[in-house]
Formats: structure tokens, C-alpha cells, sequence
């Protein structure tokens, strides 16, 4: 696959980031497609190495104009599809922005593929798609339960990309990650929320800490998504990545906390944080069995090693942080 030309939407997520610096390293060629920002802000594409970044070529575009869609994927190979409004508590309140991004969005790469005959892609989704366990671990076969707006349009945007593999063979396989975490994640999610105020502040404001969740350290993420990319046996199959292992956000709190070394108590279902009560998925756990099977995935970093580095990471860029707001 070296030499390889490579579109990743989403490139200055946090995932997304992660998966540039993978590809490059594996000496793919990528275009990083990001939002236009009239300060050309490049989110999380900044904190790589210069050496990752001088190799990369920046394509500014949002996901609902199909004409600039279009122009980003000639001469593309491969296209990894992480664009996308990832807020849960967002997706609340700004439904049809999250609507109209991540489906339309979806359906605007789907149909840029079809026009530049690209020989693959990998539709990044959700296990928010499984909603609260009706079974552990979750297999691939799963009832799908989207309990928020943001859910749903991943339902409906796995639909789409399973509908166009389905009527014009368009080559795309779709991945669902279990919850990632590591470097360069924002304070919109629970580790690096926990981590900045168990660095700073004697209390850690949460809000749910009975839910459970399985953790996958990023690069394990964006390592399965480049092995779904080159596994022909992939093409039109959805496939877990996870680690098969589960922990309550209560627990992940006290084990960073153990990690840090300070004096910190735990202050949980503080009102602003807890999502509506039919909203709250309860547990996730993966089955990753057929990403094992299918294309050789397995998680490489252990929950304890992944939450140091991060605790590292989030540490060194501790001024990115607010730890006393609470960031939807």
C-alpha cells in the first residue's frame, strides 16, 4: 500500500490526527481534508511533528458542498471518512447542523467515490449505534439503538454506505470504534476532562460514573482503520474495534487519579453533565472477534499504559484545558 494516495476527512479531529501521522509514516500520500477557517486554523494537524506536517497536503472543504467534495477525491486511492459532528450533547442541541453534516456528508463521499472510481473506503462510525447492551460483548450482529441525534445520523450514514456498496458496488467497508481515547483529545470527552481537573483542582466533576464503556487507545484505532482499508475481505462488512474489555467511568476516574498521585475526591451526577435519561447509553463492550479474523486487528496498548501517556500528553498541554468549565 506504500505510495498510496490517501483523502482523510476529519483530518484535524482527533482520531482523524492520528491517522495522518499513521498513513504518512507508512508513506501513503495524504490529503487532509479539514474546514475552511478563515484564520487557516489546522486543529489537532498542528501538534504533529513538522515532519509528518511538511508532508501533508491540506484541502479546506465542508462536507455539504458535493462539488468540493468531488474535487478533493481525484487522484485519491483511498478515502477514510471520519468528517463528522462527534458531540453527543451537541447533537441535542443543534440536531439538523448534525443531521446535515454527518449524512449528507456521507452521502457527498459516497457519491465522489462512484464519480473517481476510488478503489476504497472506510466509513468511520460509532458503537453509539448499539446504544445501552442488550448482550455483552457486542457483536457486530447487535440490535442497533441510537438513543441521540448524533446516533441516529450514524445509523443512517452506515445505511447509506451499506445501500451503495449494495447497488453499485462502491467498495467501502465500515468500521465502528469503541470509545478512544489518548494524545491530543479534547475536554469534550471524559478521559482528558478527568485527567486536567485531577491535575488542577481537589474535586472531579462528572456527571454518570456507573456507565461502562470499552476504551481503545488511538493509534490501536487509527491502525485498525488503515488494516480495514487493505483487507479485500473487508469490503461491504462492518467491524467492531475494540479491546473486549469494559471499565465504569467511575473506575477509569480512580485509576487515573492512582495514576497522577494527588489528593483528588470524586464528585459525581453534577446536573449540566448528565444526559437525559433516555439518552444515556449504559454499557458498551466490544466483540472483536471478526476484526481479528477479518483483518487482523487486535488492540496493542493495555488501559493503564494508554492512560499514563495521556496523562503525559495532557500534562504538557495543560493550557488547552479548562478545568472548570464543562465543554459539550
Amino acid at each position: 500500500m506504500t505510495s498510496a494516495k490517501a483523502l482523510v476527512t476529519g483530518a484535524s479531529g482527533f482520531i482523524g490526527s492520528h491517522l495522518v501521522e499513521l498513513l504518512v509514516r507508512e508513506e501513503y500520500t495524504v490529503r487532509a481534508l479539514t474546514r475552511y477557517t478563515s484564520d487557516n486554523r489546522r486543529g489537532n494537524l498542528a501538534l504533529l511533528p513538522s515532519e509528518i506536517t511538511d508532508q501533508i497536503e491540506i484541502c479546506r472543504a465542508d462536507l455539504r458542498d458535493a462539488e468540493a467534495i468531488s474535487l478533493a477525491m481525484d487522484g485519491i486511492d483511498t478515502v477514510f471518512h471520519l468528517g463528522a459532528i462527534i458531540s453527543i450533547p451537541y447533537s441535542y442541541q443543534h440536531p439538523e447542523e448534525t443531521v446535515a453534516v454527518n449524512i449528507l456528508g456521507t452521502f457527498n463521499v459516497l457519491q465522489a467515490m462512484r464519480q473517481h472510481g476510488t478503489r476504497r473506503g472506510v466509513i468511520v462510525s460509532t458503537s453509539e449505534v448499539y446504544g445501552s447492551a442488550r448482550y455483552v460483548p457486542i457483536d457486530e450482529n447487535h440490535p442497533l439503538q441510537p438513543q441521540s441525534p448524533y446516533a441516529a445520523t450514524k445509523v443512517s450514514a452506515e445505511a447509506l454506505s451499506i445501500s451503495f456498496h449494495r447497488t453499485y458496488e462502491t467498495p467501502i467497508v465500515v468500521v465502528r470504534p469503541f470509545n478512544t481515547y489518548g494524545p491530543r483529545q479534547s475536554a469534550r470527552a471524559v478521559i482528558p476532562t478527568i485527567i486536567s481537573q485531577a491535575l488542577t483542582r481537589p474535586v472531579v466533576s462528572l456527571g454518570a460514573i456507573h456507565t461502562v464503556r470499552d476504551y481503545t487507545y488511538a493509534a490501536d484505532t487509527a491502525r485498525g482503520l488503515m488494516m480495514a482499508a487493505q483487507s479485500d475481505a473487508a469490503l461491504g462488512q462492518i467491524v467492531n474495534l475494540g479491546t473486549g474489555q469494559s471499565v465504569t467511568i467511575g473506575d477509569v476516574a480512580h485509576k487515573i487519579i492512582d495514576l497522577i498521585g494527588r489528593p483528588v475526591t470524586l464528585s459525581a451526577n453534577e446536573g449540566q453533565r448528565l444526559r437525559p435519561s433516555g439518552s444515556e447509553v449504559l454499557r458498551l463492550e466490544s466483540d472483536n472477534r471478526l476484526a481479528a479474523s477479518l483483518i487482523g486487528w487486535r488492540p496493542a496498548v493495555s488501559l493503564d499504559e494508554g492512560l499514563q501517556k495521556t496523562i503525559d500528553w495532557v500534562r504538557d498541554h495543560l493550557g488547552q484545558f479548562d478545568p472548570n468549565a464543562y465543554t459539550i
